[in-house]
């Protein structure tokens, strides 16, 4: 007999009458959990944020990116904080849609829909 068998016996006896031994699958893989979870907590664009940031040299250069810095990433638009308002004029007026298509590239367009600047 094994423990469980043994188990529902003992409990159908205690109670009175008999019950179908079922046993639910308790464990998932965290992956699983994690993925269903994450957008729920509004965690995706937090990561999806958080990875921009570490690409963001890579892709505007290192000038660039010691003059402005991604802010934050909310409902498809980027948020980047600039330094200086030449270097602002610089990037909406001639770099804008050249470092869009390179972020929609790496990271898909319904992550990043827009860019936004500001000066800090």
């Amino acid at each position: 007999m094994t423990p469980e068998t043994l188990r529902a016996r003992v409990l159908a006896e205690w109670r009175g009458l008999e019950e179908p031994f079922e046993r639910r699958e308790r464990c998932a893989p965290v992956g699983d959990i994690l993925e269903k979870l994450m957008p729920r907590l509004g965690l995706g664009e937090r990561l999806g944020e958080e990875q921009i940031k570490q690409a963001w040299s890579g892709i505007v250069g290192d000038f660039l990116a010691s003059h402005a810095s991604p802010a934050g990433l909310s409902g498809g638009v980027l948020r980047i904080q600039v330094l200086q308002p030449s270097v602002r004029y610089e990037l909406e007026r001639n770099w804008k849609n050249e470092i869009l298509a390179k972020l929609q590239a790496r990271f898909g367009k319904k992550t990043i829909r827009e860019i936004k600047f500001r000066i800090s």
